[in-house]
């Protein structure tokens, strides 16, 4: 499981959200899945859950969704703004 980093503060509206991590003075824009995806980490979500929401939500293919999540943590990973549930 994952989590989001403490030093990280996000707002999110209907066009996707914004990322400060206020360790590193960073700011990142995300689109509406990207927002959706990072709202599901912080409340706690798992890998398998967030793909379920998000083919739900946006009427995807599971099989798609799975791969863009599997990317998208990743990328949150490698900037440092989410890591593994101790």
């Amino acid at each position: 499981m994952h989590k989001v980093s403490d030093g990280v503060r996000s707002t999110h509206s209907q066009d996707g959200g914004v990322v400060l991590d206020i360790q590193r003075g960073q700011m990142f824009n995300l689109n509406l899945v990207g927002s959706r995806i990072l709202e599901l980490l912080k409340s706690g979500a798992n890998e398998a859950d967030i793909t379920q929401a998000i083919s739900v939500e946006f009427d995807v293919s599971r099989q798609l969704v799975e791969t863009d999540v599997r990317e998208f943590i990743v990328a949150m990973e490698k900037h440092g703004l989410v890591g593994k549930r101790a």
